[in-house]
């Protein structure tokens, strides 16, 4: 059988992560194809497009032309969040499919006109996450579906970064319009996710607490939290996010027949260890870096060729923003939230 036709993306929003990570893979992909980059600076995005050779470079007000462009098939949303709706809503409306990045958007009345959005106009929605393709993850999820570790009643998790005053981080960061929230937002959604999906099932409840020792910076979002979700199962899951510890991350799960960590759980530049002991037996695994984007653009792009649902898709995005926003809402309360996906 011939390859499929490589699918024609348009980066919008071309920051950081857009630089460092997203635009490189196109090198690196099977199944995408870099057609045209977008951003509020047109020159930026001109010079981008010829480092990453793409075809096109247009700014944010020729956003609407960009998709008029029948060579772009799927756009891929790296706006700060709370940007990501209209985006793709209106790519949606053009037919385009729609890769958004985490987290879905600033807040879940957004999430819910995307996800919306896309269902009404018949195009394939997928939710940036990469750890859904990246090997150490897709291991350890193995070896908890298969039963290795048997029953998992206790998984703890943390997410952090160092962002003290009068550092180069974006002030989108700390815009609770753009953003949505702090660490919780920005790495804390890594960990719920992640480890929803490690466990195969979505948390009932929330309890939290969160913290602002630095109040010049941190105005309008927390710089840390410390959240529990509970389980139907029985599973509890704590969890950290914060921006006043230095780059660091790990899952550690705990089950009746053994237990498993993997150690920098989200960073994508790292080598990864997956270490243990199931049964009284140590066992360790070292994953070496890969391009996790271009994994996830590839997988983005089957979906869009061969007309399946993408894993994880806009649905599961929104789920996390209900969720984050019950852990906010508990840690404004200081008490237990349910949390309600209707």
């Amino acid at each position: 059988m011939p390859p499929l036709k490589r699918v024609g993306y348009a980066v919008v929003g071309l920051g950081s992560i857009s630089q460092v990570a997203v635009l490189p893979a196109f090198a690196h992909s099977e199944g995408a194809e870099l057609i045209a980059l977008v951003s509020g600076d047109k020159r930026k995005a001109e010079k981008l497009r010829q480092e990453f050779k793409g075809s096109q470079a247009y700014s944010y007000t020729e956003y609407a032309e960009c998709l008029k462009n029948p060579e772009v098939e799927a756009v891929y949303i790296a706006t700060p969040p709370g940007e990501h709706e209209k985006y793709a809503v209106a790519a949606a409306k053009a037919g385009k499919h729609v890769l958004c990045e985490k987290p879905l958007a600033a807040t879940v009345q957004q999430g819910r006109k995307m996800v919306e959005a896309c269902r009404r106009n018949k195009v394939q929605f997928m939710t940036a996450y990469r750890k859904y393709y990246e090997p150490s993850t897709v291991t350890l999820k193995k070896m908890i579906t298969q039963g290795e570790l048997g029953r998992i009643d206790v998984m703890h998790t943390l997410f952090g970064e160092f962002r003290p005053h009068g550092d180069n981080s974006p002030a989108w960061l700390f815009s609770r319009k753009l953003c949505g929230g702090g660490p919780l937002m920005d790495l804390g959604v890594y960990c719920v996710n992640t480890c929803r999906w490690l466990a195969g099932e979505d948390p009932i409840a929330a309890e939290a607490t969160s913290w602002a020792r630095d109040r010049r910076r941190f105005k309008e979002v927390e710089e840390g939290i410390a959240f529990r979700l509970d389980f139907a199962s029985g599973l509890i899951l704590q969890g950290t996010a914060a921006y006043s510890s230095v780059f660091s991350s790990f899952v550690h799960v705990h089950g009746e027949k053994g237990w498993a960590a993997l150690s920098p759980a989200f960073a994508f530049e790292e080598e990864r260890r997956l270490n243990g002991k199931i049964g009284g037996k140590w066992f360790e695994q070292t994953f070496g870096p890969i391009d996790e984007f271009a994994l996830e653009l590839d997988a983005f792009a089957r979906c869009v060729r061969e007309g399946c649902k993408p894993e994880p898709d806009g649905a599961q995005g929104l789920r996390d923003l209900i969720i984050i926003d019950a852990i906010y809402k508990a840690a404004k309360k200081r008490g237990r939230v349910k949390i309600r996906y209707q």
